[in-house]
């Protein structure tokens, strides 16, 4: 399957762009990214939202809280992380605010976007990783208090956000004992290098803009920003695909097509199935990374979101449909 038009009608912008670096040394290549970056949004869902911080071991942790209309007492959670390479994004970019609106009003679902300290100003793992398991023991134990069934809490995440809900997983099994009703990681990264793809789903990454790719280069680098050091200081926690993942609760894997992350996903999923685990794979076909900074009007992210939104209703298990 092609790229969808809604990546491909706009790769005009980014003709002529080598890297992120060189758009950020040139102005005009600056704003074109930009503007590649901010594609056309249709309205957010209307939902109550409120900002509140936790108590985390490096400070105050700023959450925003996402609810459904009505009050209950049985009603499903997620935990929400938004991705941006360990060290971008923020509770109002649409991968975290669009998808939590958009879980929350689809699951009636208690959705908490985390603002978990980025890797920068000196800030490295475990700092991101602390802030997001002091956030899910805080939804974990103040379930009554929002209305929430401790046993439909949910952890999710999205490209760096994917690898810090897994790393939080692991935590909470290891420290805590205890798992949350699924996990929900959308194109993550989970290995400090990425696996090789294969020859088919190399050429299909061809098609994409050299800036969009996460070359070998500049995955190294971000991982060495975000571990602060180099690939040897990296563990389970900081990328999870060098976890025991015996033991964890169901997940639901999502994966681009057109994205250079697909193959490190792709093996976790192998990694969950030999070890046990109730995982659900699935290829969001025609997308690049970063799909959910998207419209649900886009029908393939509309797809992800309903398959998301079904897990996080459900009371205990990954949906096989």
């Amino acid at each position: 399957m092609g790229i969808h038009p809604a990546f491909a009608d706009r790769f005009y912008l980014l003709e002529g762009i080598p890297s992120l670096q060189a758009a950020m040394a040139d102005p005009e290549l600056d704003r074109r990214i930009r503007e590649y970056m901010e594609p056309p949004l249709g309205p957010a869902p209307d939902v109550a939202t409120r900002d509140l911080t936790v108590d985390g071991p490096h400070g105050p942790v700023p959450v925003r809280v996402y609810e459904p209309a009505g009050e209950g007492t049985t009603r499903p959670a997620l935990l929400w992380l938004h991705g941006g390479a360990f060290m971008f994004g923020d509770l109002d970019m649409p991968e975290a605010d669009l998808t939590a609106r958009e879980i929350c009003i689809r699951a009636g679902a208690v959705v908490v976007s985390v603002d978990y300290r980025l890797a920068v100003g000196g800030v490295h793992h475990p700092v991101p990783l602390d802030d997001c398991v002091a956030a899910a023991r805080w939804l974990r134990d103040s379930a009554a208090d929002l209305g929430v069934d401790p046993g439909r809490i949910h952890l999710g995440g999205a490209s760096a956000g994917g690898n810090l809900a897994t790393a939080t997983v692991l935590r909470l099994r290891d420290e805590d004992g205890w798992q949350p009703a699924s996990l929900v990681a959308i194109y993550p990264v989970l290995h400090p290098e990425l696996p090789v793809p294969s020859a088919e789903v190399a050429e299909a990454l061809d098609q994409v803009p050299p800036v969009l790719r996460f070359t070998p280069e500049a995955t190294a680098g971000i991982n060495a920003n975000y571990l602060g050091g180099p690939p040897s200081l990296a563990d389970g926690y900081s990328f999870p695909a060098l976890a025991d993942v015996t033991g964890l609760c169901p997940t639901l894997l999502v994966v681009a097509e057109y994205d250079d992350l697909r193959t490190t996903g792709e093996a976790f999923g192998d990694q969950l199935a030999a070890a046990g685990v109730d995982v659900r794979r699935v290829l969001a076909e025609s997308v690049l990374h970063g799909f959910l900074n998207l419209s649900a009007d886009v029908e393939p992210v509309d797809r992800i979101l309903a398959m998301m939104a079904t897990t996080v209703a459900h009371p205990t298990t990954v949906p096989a449909t």
